[in-house]
């Protein structure tokens, strides 16, 4: 804790911690800035350090249990925003995963989320080693054992996950976070 005087003398206590910015489950930050983070930067600045429960740059992401259990709109938030959630995948779904009024299905390939390895050895110093993996999932109205009556919608979700290599320490296949 420090203090520092203000325009009227008076002292005023500083405590510096870090900024939470989550209000209400909804990202809130200050007017003039966004949250528009890469995905390199989900996978090494956030996925990562949350596994490892290590300090995130800056408490933003909430957790929920179980996102893709949740229909899109009863997720907290601005529609209108990207909106960041970190959540565990129960993992006995397979391509879809059911919601309340229908299901998120997973579509396209994933895509390979890397790093570039950053020693001294010739034979690996240039090579990319593969540590996460984001996959597109869709929602769709209605349920999945009935495709005919299902309908798409415009909602999207990008899952991250982390992925094992001999790179990386042993970590939860379940750690994922939500976009």
């Amino acid at each position: 804790m420090s203090t520092h005087q203000n325009k009227h003398g008076e002292k005023v206590n500083m405590e510096v911690s870090k900024l939470n910015f989550i209000k209400d489950g909804a990202i809130r930050l200050p007017p003039g800035f966004r949250f528009q983070p890469t995905d390199q930067e989900i996978v090494f600045q956030y996925l990562i350090r949350k596994v490892f429960s290590c300090s995130l740059p800056a408490a933003i992401v909430p957790e929920i249990i179980n996102i893709c259990k949740l229909n899109p709109w009863d997720l907290p938030g601005e529609w209108e925003q990207d909106r960041y959630f970190f959540s565990k995948n129960e993992g006995k779904y397979g391509s879809t995963r059911p919601s309340g009024d229908g299901y998120w299905k997973e579509t396209g390939f994933d895509k390979q989320i890397t790093s570039r390895c950053c020693n001294n050895n010739l034979i690996t110093r240039k090579k990319e080693i593969i540590m996460g993996m984001k996959k597109t999932l869709v929602f769709y109205k209605g349920k999945p054992v009935n495709p005919g009556s299902t309908t798409r919608t415009c909602w999207i979700m990008h899952e991250y996950r982390l992925v094992h290599s001999t790179y990386s320490p042993k970590m939860s296949s379940n750690d994922k976070v939500m976009m």
